[in-house]
């Protein structure tokens, strides 16, 4: 319930900052405008690493649960001495 008072709150205040100095607000809608530009570059190449970290870490897991299978099969085809599998009559 306090996260959602608070994000109204922050939502309010970013509006309130964005309005015209000379109505209700404080004008900041150019220096906002200004820092977007200067982080837009920065956000995206942070976005694009972190992507491309995701990326990687997901190709390693699906070939280490190949692997795993492929050696879940191998396991199960080989003949099991508990179950008397593989030994003369």
């Amino acid at each position: 319930m306090i996260s959602i008072i608070i994000g109204f709150v922050l939502v309010f205040f970013t509006v309130f900052a964005c309005l015209p100095s000379g109505a209700f607000g404080l004008g900041w809608g150019s220096d906002i405008v200004l820092f977007l530009k200067g982080a837009s570059p920065v956000f995206s190449a942070v976005v694009g690493i972190v992507s491309l970290m995701v990326g990687f870490a997901d190709v390693r897991d699906k070939r280490e649960a190949k692997r795993e299978e492929a050696e879940s099969e191998a396991v199960s085809a080989a003949p099991s001495k508990e179950r008397g599998e593989g030994r003369p009559l």
